[in-house]
C-alpha cells in the first residue's frame, strides 16, 4: 500500500466512478484500474462492487475510506512540516557549547539568527570540553557546536569554522595583589592561589602549562560552573584567568581585570557535522561565520 493508491481510492469514491477518477486525476482509465487491484491484492478485499460505470463501495472499502483520509492528512502535515523548516518557518536547532564561549561570540550568534528567523527554536547544550562538543556533533546530538581550543582540530570527525579569536585574562578582587592598568606576568602569579576549570579547557591547559613551567600556583577551587568564578574571585577565594568575552561582565560585577604576559589567545570554533546540513544549520552557521572578501 501507498500514498499514491490511497490518493487513487479516494478519488474514485469522491467523483463516483473510475472514468471520472481518471479524469479528475489525468491519468489514464487502465492506469487507476491496475493501481486498485493492486491495493485490493495487497489488502486481501475487494474495495468497490463495479455496476457496470459505477462502483459502490464494498463492506471493506468503506472502512478503508476514514482511514485513508487520515493518512493522506497526515502526509499533508508532513509535508508542510518539512517545507517550514526548509523555508525555516518552523523547526529547531541543536547547538553544543563549552562556557567560554556562552557569552560572546554565542549570544551574539543567537541574537542576530533569532531576529532574522524568530519561528525556529533553538537549543543550547552545555558541554564541558572541546572534545564533549566534538562528540555531541559528530554523533549527532546537536548540529553544531562551539568551542575554545589552542591546538588544530581533528577535521576527520567535523568542520571547522573559525568565528574569531579571545585571548586570556586575570580576574581579582578590585583590592587585589596586583596594580590596576598593567599586565601580570606569569611568574608573578608565584604563591598565588587560582580558581580553575576542569581539565580539558583552555583554561585549566594555561594554568597547568604554568605549573609545568615551574611557577608554582595553587588551585583553590576547581569547578566546571563558570557562573561561580565571579563570586568566588569576589569573595576572595582566589584569582581566575578566563577569557576576555567574561571582561566586561566582569568589571560590572566590581572585579577587575588585568592582561596577562605574555598573552595567550585562544580560537572560537564553530563546528558541524560532515554531513549536509539542515537549513538552519546552514542559516545560522552563513550568520554566525565571517565571509572572506
Amino acid at each position: 500500500m501507498d500514498f499514491r493508491q490511497l490518493t487513487y481510492f479516494l478519488a474514485i469514491v469522491d467523483h463516483g466512478g473510475f472514468n471520472r477518477a481518471a479524469a479528475a486525476l489525468y491519468v489514464s482509465q487502465p492506469s487507476l484500474s491496475q493501481s486498485i487491484q493492486a491495493l485490493e491484492r495487497d489488502l486481501g478485499s475487494c474495495l468497490f462492487h463495479r455496476m457496470g460505470r459505477r462502483v459502490v463501495l464494498t463492506e471493506a472499502g468503506t472502512a478503508l475510506v476514514p482511514r485513508a483520509r487520515e493518512a493522506l492528512h497526515a502526509l499533508e502535515l508532513a509535508r508542510a512540516g518539512v517545507d517550514a523548516v526548509r523555508e525555516l518557518r518552523g523547526g529547531r536547532l541543536e547547538i553544543a557549547a563549552m562556557a567560554s564561549p556562552t557569552i560572546d561570540p554565542l549570544s551574539t550568534m543567537v541574537r542576530r539568527f533569532a531576529e532574522r528567523f524568530p519561528a525556529v527554536s533553538l537549543g543550547l547544550r552545555v558541554a564541558l570540553t572541546r572534545e564533549d562538543v566534538i562528540e555531541m556533533v559528530r554523533t549527532g546530538r546537536c548540529e553544531l557546536g562551539l568551542l575554545t581550543t589552542s591546538s588544530p582540530l581533528p577535521s576527520r570527525d567535523v568542520v571547522p569554522h573559525h568565528v574569531g579569536d579571545d585571548k586570556l585574562v586575570l580576574v581579582t578582587p578590585m583590592d587585589g595583589p596586583f596594580p590596576r592598568g598593567r599586565a601580570v606576568r606569569a611568574e608573578q602569579l608565584e604563591g598565588h592561589r587560582l580558581i580553575v576549570g576542569q581539565r580539558g579547557t583552555g583554561i585549566r591547559t594555561y594554568v597547568d602549562d604554568l605549573k609545568a613551567q615551574g611557577v608554582d600556583v595553587r588551585i583553590a577551587v576547581e569547578t566546571e560552573h563558570r557562573m561561580a568564578f565571579l563570586p568566588l574571585v569576589l569573595g576572595g577565594v582566589g584569582l581566575a584567568v578566563v577569557t576576555e568575552s567574561w571582561a566586561d561582565l566582569s568589571v560590572r560585577a566590581g572585579a577587575l581585570v588585568l592582561d596577562l604576559e605574555p598573552a595567550v589567545v585562544q580560537s572560537n570554533v564553530l563546528v558541524s557535522r560532515k554531513a549536509q546540513p539542515t537549513p538552519a544549520a546552514r542559516a545560522f552557521l552563513e550568520i554566525a561565520v565571517p565571509r572572506r572578501s
